[in-house]
């Protein structure tokens, strides 16, 4: 099988280890709306017993105009106190079809300050399928205080993209689909240019991952190079929205990266700016 991501964890990994003190069990499912699932509709009726429900479109900066912005540290905190978990626990994230938005909770977790978190391999459509423990009944919260340590050289903002598309200091990967990369395909959100940044390389997330599973840490490697991804140098994460870039960043952590930032406003900042650069055609 090939080494596997010190990241993630296994259906048996978490099974085995369900309802222990200190374990923190987070549902960061969310989707497009022309994928026709309602993430927290699904929460409702079946999860992973213990787990709390991460809402993407809620625990965002609310001053922004930007879907999933980033939120501050007394945001996030606010939010995950009510979720009762600890930036002491061991966050295990997971979401429905695996490696598509939970990566971007993991990222959170991680960018605020916690230590220990995870990603589930194969997701909960897998676990559900495998015939695990489900449950309808809503999580006991506990009372608990996050303490956020925000890592703020792990974000990169517009001003620091304009300078890396001016003088290419970082590589950018993006991880939206080819078609949205090239351009050929529209952007689901309107008002949006079709593109990539001048300079940009695609990765895209689904390439880094099978039947929900996290590809093992030598293929990784591979889907790097042949994206003409040099891990050696730094390098910056983007897709729609910087839900799905945070697989990258994820995949990156994996293979021993450590020099990447991830670009929160993403094509949601750059597509819809009329003074950013847009190039079309493949990488």
């Amino acid at each position: 099988m090939g080494e596997k991501s010190r990241f993630v964890v296994s259906a048996d990994w978490l099974q085995e280890r369900l309802g222990q003190p200190g374990l923190s069990i987070v549902d960061g499912s969310w989707y497009l709306p022309q994928q026709g699932r309602d993430a927290r509709a699904e929460y409702e009726a079946a999860h992973i017993p213990g787990a709390i429900f991460f809402d993407q479109d809620l625990v965002v900066d609310p001053d922004s105009d930007l879907p999933h912005a980033l939120p501050s540290p007394g945001v996030f905190e606010r939010h995950v106190n009510a979720m009762g978990i600890s930036e002491r626990d061991t966050i295990v994230v997971y979401d429905g079809m695996g490696m598509v938005s939970a990566p971007r909770v993991w990222w959170l977790f991680r960018v605020m300050g916690a230590g220990e978190v995870y990603v589930l391999d194969g997701g909960f459509d897998r676990w559900k399928r495998e015939g695990r423990s489900v449950t309808d009944e809503m999580t006991k919260i506990a009372p608990c205080a996050f303490k956020a340590d925000f890592d703020e050289k792990r974000v990169a903002s517009l001003a620091d993209m304009l300078e890396i598309v001016r003088t290419g200091v970082s590589q950018i990967a993006d991880a939206r689909p080819a078609g949205r990369f090239t351009g050929r395909d529209p952007e689901p959100r309107p008002g949006m240019r079709s593109g990539h940044m001048p300079g940009a390389r695609n990765v895209p997330a689904a390439s880094l991952s099978e039947n929900g599973e996290l590809l093992p840490v030598e293929r990784l490697r591979e889907v790097f190079r042949d994206a003409g991804i040099d891990l050696g140098k730094p390098v910056v994460t983007s897709c729609g929205s910087g839900v799905t870039a945070a697989a990258i960043t994820l995949a990156l952590e994996s293979v021993g990266h450590a020099d990447n930032r991830l670009y929160d406003g993403s094509w949601s900042e750059w597509g819809s700016r009329e003074e950013t650069p847009v190039a079309v055609g493949d990488a």
